[in-house]
Formats: structure tokens, C-alpha cells, sequence
């Protein structure tokens, strides 16, 4: 009795774990989008504390200005558009693999874009961390 076998089973293997590891980054990203936002309103209710003196007060709500309030936000979408391409390119590349005719490797501009945008949104909150 022969055993069934998927064709290009490693191939398969190798997507699955492509994708787990896309997701696994997405998750990533959108917790740490999670963190940043409540570190935000951490530093508000700190701010609105009535012990603390005007400069002291002034200082946390400039930490927590516009950057401060849309960056976590920004990184949650970019984690869960990274787990939706993941997503499309896990069924695409899959769907490939099965076909019998040979393809060229698909193009990665999803991936750099979201990337760089990853890249950018983190400067950004770090430069604005340094310099605030």
C-alpha cells in the first residue's frame, strides 16, 4: 500500500511557513501599535494629574501630541495590512506551486511598500520620542 504524498510537498512547507512568519510579524507590529497606544494614555492621565506643576504638565501633553496619537494607530493598520498580504500571496504562491506550468517569481512591491512604511513610522516616532 503506497502512501499518498502531496507533489512539491516542501514547497508547501516552505509557503506555510513563509506566511506563519509574515504573521507572526504582523501581530508583532499591531501589539506594538497597542503598547504605543496605551503609553499615550498613559502619559495623558499622568498629565491630568492635578499634583504635577504647569511645565511638568505641559512637557507629558507635548509627548503625547498628534504623532503621539496617530503613530500607534498607523502601526496597527500597517500590521494588519502585513497579515492580509501575507494572506493573498500564502493563496497565490499556493495555487502556483499546484499549477504544472513554470513561473516567474511575482513582484515584491506590496511587501517593500509596506516595509518602508513600517520603517518610516517607527523613525518617525523615534525621532519625535528624541526630540519631544
Amino acid at each position: 500500500m503506497g502512501y499518498l504524498m502531496i507533489r512539491g510537498y516542501s514547497d508547501h512547507a516552505a509557503n506555510e511557513r513563509t506566511f506563519l512568519a509574515w504573521v507572526r510579524t504582523g501581530i508583532a507590529v499591531i501589539a506594538f501599535g497597542f503598547v504605543i497606544e496605551k503609553f499615550n494614555l498613559f502619559v495623558l492621565t499622568i498629565a491630568n494629574a492635578n499634583s504635577l506643576d504647569a511645565g511638568r504638565r505641559l512637557q507629558l501633553e507635548r509627548l503625547s501630541g498628534p504623532l503621539g496619537r496617530y503613530d500607534g494607530l498607523a502601526l496597527i493598520v500597517v500590521g494588519i495590512a502585513l497579515v492580509a498580504v501575507a494572506a493573498m500571496r500564502f493563496v497565490r504562491t499556493g495555487q502556483l506551486l499546484d499549477d504544472q506550468e513554470t513561473h516567474s517569481a511575482g513582484g515584491v512591491r506590496a511587501e517593500l511598500l509596506l516595509s518602508a512604511a513600517l520603517a518610516l513610522i517607527v523613525a518617525g516616532f523615534s525621532t519625535y520620542l528624541a526630540l519631544g
